[in-house]
């Protein structure tokens, strides 16, 4: 198929190029590199060195792989967006292109309006340029399982029946989104509701838990292929905080009582996922949604699962719980229903099996590069960022 990957110089968007183009997919990737900016803004940068689009192109060809075509612009452009559409009349669109951290969205009001600006804005841009340029291409969106927040019944996948007064109906699951990021996601969940039912388009979104893990089959063909790995407190995960924690002998932080319970997978599996996903698109004028991950862990539990893998491995791992800077339930109901994918063919990789397969020894192998400044939260919820860079960043008093 001819694929358009937006966002395909990130984490999963790097990976997910490398993996459909070895399948024998026309792959061609777009990016703005925004995502290496924001890096520098707050002094971070990924654990695996990592090279530029250009050169990860380059030695994919070099390797004898099929070629990746590369188009460097914003989405949020449209006069590029729609160019690209045109020009290379993908048949899927697996849109990658949004900020995707929470913490960067609660620093200030200026990375609230980047977040959403940057998301509502570019997802609308698609929906237009899929509209006029490949009606009949299928969007795969990449959503979050935040959406949802943390309600006290299941979580089912997008919709849910309602009975009410004595009439029934199915209708989109409730969102109560946490961060002004979730937020954002929710507007695209919307957006994209709404085109299906007007343009009749096609698009899958997938809710997608927490991913781990750097290892798939195509960046394990050569370092230089290697994809991020963010560890930060504002664009890495609570996982790979955990693993960098116990590579350098530093407590493992738990952010308040340690009950927040989220959906989880390995890296691989996203990538499955996807192809999943395209090779079975909805149907013309269908929003339908899948929630993508494959196991449920309370920050707590991770802890424990981390400490237990780095103890294997003759380390001497210690958790600690730390002030929360974030407003959310530390203990709550979590039980989201996840099947639509298996049902599909998903084969699930386990997050036991990836800590102690190399995940843990790949970030040892890189400790020198750790920030230990960057490993405790520098901002909260509520008031932003509380650092000394606060001050110039939102132009006035450190609050």
């Amino acid at each position: 198929m001819n694929i358009l990957i937006l966002g395909g110089d990130g984490y999963l968007g790097w990976p997910t190029a490398m993996y459909l183009s070895r399948r024998g997919h026309d792959v061609t990737v777009v990016d703005s590199f925004h995502r290496r900016l924001w890096d520098a803004e707050i002094g971070a940068e990924s654990l695996l060195p990592i090279r530029s689009l250009r050169e990860r192109v380059a030695l994919w060809s070099e390797l004898g792989q099929p070629r990746i075509h590369m188009e460097v612009g914003d989405i949020t452009d449209w006069d590029f967006l729609e160019a690209v559409v045109r020009e290379r009349a993908p048949e899927a669109i697996v849109h990658y292109g949004e900020h995707r951290a929470a913490p960067f969205s609660m620093l200030s009001r200026r990375h609230a309006v980047i977040t959403q600006v940057n998301n509502v804005v570019g997802t609308l841009n698609v929906l237009f340029a899929m509209r006029d340029h490949a009606p009949d291409a299928h969007l795969v969106k990449l959503g979050t399982m935040g959406e949802y927040g943390t309600p006290n019944i299941s979580i089912e996948e997008g919709y849910i029946e309602i009975h009410h007064e004595g009439r029934s109906d199915v209708l989109p699951y409730p969102k109560q989104p946490g961060s002004f990021y979730h937020l954002s996601k929710v507007h695209d969940s919307h957006n994209i509701h709404f085109a299906c039912k007007v343009w009749g388009l096609r698009a899958t979104d997938l809710n997608q838990g927490v991913v781990y893990g750097v290892h798939t089959e195509e960046t394990d063909m050569h370092p230089g292929l290697a994809t991020r790995f963010d560890y930060d407190h504002v664009w890495g995960t609570v996982l790979n905080r955990f693993c960098v924690q116990a590579a350098i002998d530093h407590p493992l932080t738990v952010y308040g009582k340690g009950g927040q319970t989220r959906g989880f997978l390995d890296i691989r599996d996203t990538l499955a996922c996807i192809e999943l996903a395209v090779l079975n698109p909805a149907a013309p004028g269908e929003f339908r949604v899948f929630n993508q991950f494959t196991e449920q862990f309370s920050v707590g539990e991770l802890a424990e699962k981390v400490a237990e893998a780095a103890t294997k491995l003759g380390w001497d791992p210690i958790i600690e719980n730390i002030a929360n800077p974030r407003v959310e339930a530390e203990e709550h109901f979590y039980n989201a229903k996840h099947t639509k994918l298996l049902d599909l063919g998903l084969q699930p990789h386990y997050l036991s099996e990836t800590l102690i397969d190399g995940l843990l020894e790949t970030v040892r192998a890189h400790a020198d590069r750790v920030d230990r400044a960057l490993l405790l939260p520098s901002h909260t919820w509520t008031e932003g960022w509380i650092g000394p860079e606060a001050k110039e960043q939102q132009g006035g008093e450190v609050h």
